[in-house]
């Protein structure tokens, strides 16, 4: 048995979450190895106390009030590439990896496959769990597997992707606290090739076609200009990057739904082309952003004061500007999702997870 972490009280969690919000934990532990993670969290399980697993903190948001229990931070590090036999490559990673430390090195070794994730924040761990994607690729489209630690019976057991329904920005791990993620495997290619670039905009950036390959470098390169024009890449001294990412996700609608909604949409914003995307059978996908936009919210929108609003660069996300509060976030988010309700009657949901909070 390993010897736990020390646990440290009175962490203000803001200080890891890219949102710089979220209050105290009441007891906070940094597991620098998947067996101490293993012994942190059976530990805690055993003792029936209320525990936080956080990664990176860049899907989250936590109360003002904090988490009255132990939050264990995934500390864990480790990378592996295997060139298999058959001509793949298999990429094994633990969980408490930065994800883009990953990508870059992915591309200087001229792997492909994860390119288009470039720039994403946040620990390889939660990339399963949320079904992270961006730019034409999801996770669901490298991962192999993970290997989990199943709270209820405080085994580690491998878990191969198809069984995690992996499906647009969730899976059967996301908004759940049964299971951890440990350390997940990759499936990618060889040769310094792109997977084929599906998304029309980083198409015509590269100037290649939709369905081409590109080199891995200058995907790269071109995914981290494109997440930066809209605020999307971490940097501590511009607010706009002070976000959860996209705060909510596209929304889905039956096919039945949309004639409808077209026409609310065309009473509010005139006869104007509206973008819409295939999703599961029988149903379609809007833009959120576009929603949010023609709802009337606009880029640096702003509430409380000025104290939180949507980012300057892009509308999907909602910016702390350096002195909100948890609660002046969520006042902004129901301002932007009624109002989209009542201009289009499409509700938006939201894409972080909410600890201690609700919206």
């Amino acid at each position: 048995m390993t010897t736990p972490p020390s646990a440290t009280e009175a962490v203000a969690l803001a200080d890891h979450t890219t949102l710089r919000l979220g209050g105290p934990a009441a007891r906070f532990v940094n597991a620098t190895t998947s067996a101490e993670l293993v012994e942190v969290v059976r530990a805690a399980d055993a003792a029936a106390e209320p525990l936080l697993v956080l990664g990176g903190g860049s899907n989250l948001v936590i109360a003002d009030e904090g988490f009255d229990g132990t939050v264990v931070r995934i500390g864990t590090s480790g990378r592996r590439i295997d060139r298999l036999s058959d001509g793949r490559v298999q990429l094994t990673v633990e969980a408490g990896e930065d994800w883009d430390d990953v990508v870059a090195h992915t591309v200087a070794n001229d792997l492909g496959g994860l390119e288009c994730l470039s720039g994403i924040p946040g620990l390889v761990g939660a990339t399963p769990v949320q079904n992270v994607g961006a730019y034409g690729v999801e996770i669901t489209d490298v991962l192999v597997s993970v290997d989990l630690l199943d709270r209820e019976s405080g085994q580690v057991r491998m878990v191969p992707a198809a069984e995690l329904g992996l499906a647009y920005r969730t899976s059967v791990l996301k908004g759940k606290d049964n299971a951890v993620v440990l350390r997940a495997r990759f499936a990618l290619t060889d040769g310094g090739r792109s997977a084929p670039i599906a998304y029309a905009e980083l198409a015509r950036t590269l100037g290649v076609g939709v369905g081409e390959r590109a080199p891995v470098g200058e995907v790269r390169k071109v995914v981290l200009e494109l997440r930066r024009g809209k605020g999307m890449v971490l940097d501590p001294v511009d607010n706009d990057t002070w976000s959860a990412g996209s705060f909510f996700t596209n929304p889905i609608l039956a096919q039945g739904e949309l004639p409808g909604v077209l026409e609310r949409i065309a009473a509010v914003a005139g006869d104007v082309p509206v973008p819409n995307f295939p999703a599961t059978e029988g149903h379609v996908k809007l833009s959120a952003a576009w929603l949010i936009e023609r709802a009337g919210f606009r880029k640096g929108h702003s509430a409380r004061d000025g104290r939180v609003s949507l980012s300057t660069k892009h509308t999907l996300a909602l910016t702390n500007r350096g002195s909100a509060r948890t609660e002046d976030l969520l006042a902004l988010a129901a301002e932007v999702r009624d109002g989209v309700a009542s201009a289009f009657g499409v509700r938006l949901h939201p894409e972080p997870v909410l600890i201690g909070c609700a919206l």
